[in-house]
């Protein structure tokens, strides 16, 4: 399903915050809510809610975890930046653009998955990539498919200045497609493969060429998980128990991936499909060496770039710098005095060491 109901309101909800955001005052508590939107990799934590698989691991440690699913992309996030939430399912770059760039301390929990395939470019009576050069490109701008245009465009020694990009709402973008004026558009799943099922569509580039870039993580308050471990560990336990589960085709793993698909408005079928574009990390291990890879910080330093040179990395940002991104290794990318979202692969790990 769509990444995003609403992501052209992404400027106007990253520039609304000030500079500097104050964090919900951190302590050590036992009531927690975490929200999510509907996307094929945030799916699961509907499931558990609904499951009582996180009951049973909020039980466990003695708190209570109350998942709310908000139909509104990036109003989720600017709720969970206001303090409403503790945790929010996100991507990297809106991440870094909306909570840390509004300065909001924000912390990578569970690296769940990274679109391979879900997002592309599709040309109409064309057949490569370097065909875009002088076209109108219609997208939802400063998207991850507004960054999936910038990157693919490295790719053939091309830049935004040698197209224009017309900004269109996810909702009209089939129907958009389908005049003759439009001859290019940038999209996610399911649209995308909607799109490319036309006789004139020829997708060009999707985010297999970028695997790892477009990132969808849980984060969390940073002060709020500090104070709180059990937090972590409660959401970590209960997320790893269902990927075992929906990762199976045992009869469990069916139903919970039927139940996911029809909250998704798909079917069983459908949503197998979205999920075989996305590289879900269904092990803890795979997410810890994900987070730990050298990669991550390159995809960090083309994110930030990009957020910057579309004015959105946070108000008055004086360079790609302005925000520092920490890594499990210790490293940090950005401005050392101003970290503001980090990957933490420690509860992650203590999942895939049996210690949680």
């Amino acid at each position: 399903m769509l990444k995003s109901l609403f992501k052209a309101s992404l400027l106007a909800a990253a520039l609304s915050l000030p500079l500097s955001v104050p964090s919900v005052q951190a302590e050590e508590k036992k009531d927690f809510k975490v929200c999510w939107s509907i996307y094929v990799g945030w799916m699961p934590w509907g499931y558990l809610q609904d499951s009582g698989i996180m009951k049973k691991w909020a039980d466990k440690y003695g708190i209570d975890v109350e998942i709310v699913q908000i139909n509104d992309y990036v109003e989720s996030i600017n709720q969970y930046t206001a303090g409403e939430y503790d945790g929010c399912s996100m991507t990297n770059m809106d991440a870094l653009s909306i909570p840390a760039g509004g300065g909001v301390d924000t912390t990578a929990l569970i690296v769940g998955d990274y679109s391979n395939g879900n997002d592309g470019i599709i040309l109409k009576d064309k057949s490569g990539l370097a065909d875009i050069k002088g076209q109108t490109v219609n997208l939802v701008e400063l998207s991850v498919s507004h960054y999936l245009l910038a990157r693919a465009l490295d790719t053939v020694d091309l830049s935004e200045k040698d197209l224009t990009v017309v900004n269109t709402s996810d909702a009209d973008m089939i129907a958009a497609y389908a005049t003759d004026d439009v001859t290019a558009v940038v999209t996610w799943n399911p649209l995308l493969s909607e799109i490319e099922a036309q006789p004139n569509a020829t997708k060009v580039f999707d985010s297999a060429g970028i695997p790892g870039e477009i990132i969808d993580v849980m984060m969390v308050n940073t002060e709020t998980l500090a104070d709180n471990p059990d937090f972590g560990k409660a959401l970590v336990g209960a997320w790893y128990e269902l990927m075992a589960i929906m990762s199976s085709d045992s009869e469990e793993g069916i139903a919970a991936r039927t139940a996911m698909a029809e909250a998704s408005g798909t079917d069983l079928a459908g949503y197998d499909a979205q999920l075989a574009t996305t590289k879900m990390f269904y092990t803890p291990a795979e997410a810890v060496e994900f987070s730990k890879a050298a990669e991550l910080s390159a995809t960090m330093k083309f994110v930030a770039e990009f957020l910057y040179d579309k004015g959105i990395l946070g108000e008055g940002a004086p360079s790609p710098e302005f925000v520092g991104v920490a890594f499990p290794d210790g490293s940090v990318y950005g401005d050392t005095n101003n970290v503001k979202l980090r990957f933490d692969a420690s509860f992650m790990q203590m999942a895939a060491d049996g210690a949680l």
